[in-house]
């Protein structure tokens, strides 16, 4: 029984050191790290980069918050509750969800 938990203690390690290999690799990847926000300001997106997102909307800060991926220009999030969204970066503006976000400068 000790050797099943140990082997399953180190299966998981593994795995969570292969996520946070790619998540490193993301990160250093692209160049979308920041703030992007919708026209009226009320959705913000803060891309961070360690692979991390927050989502802001209205005046909750922390809306939304999880993992995102970026391969080429295309953005994949999953969130800490397991909802999961995509988006594309077109011309240095984020469609995500039928909405449109711009680069906070």
């Amino acid at each position: 029984m000790r050797r099943l938990a140990i082997a399953a203690s180190l299966v998981a390690t593994s795995a969570a050191f292969a996520i946070a290999k790619d998540i490193t690799m993301n990160s250093l990847a692209h160049n979308y790290t920041g703030l992007w926000v919708t026209q009226d300001g009320r959705i913000r997106h803060e891309l961070l980069p360690n692979g991390r997102y927050v989502e802001a909307r209205g005046t909750r800060e922390k809306a939304y918050q999880g993992r995102y991926v970026v391969t080429g220009s295309h953005i994949d999030y999953w969130d800490d509750t397991g909802f999961t969204a995509d988006g594309e970066f077109i011309d240095d503006v984020l469609h995500h969800a039928g909405m449109i976000l711009r680069r906070n400068r």
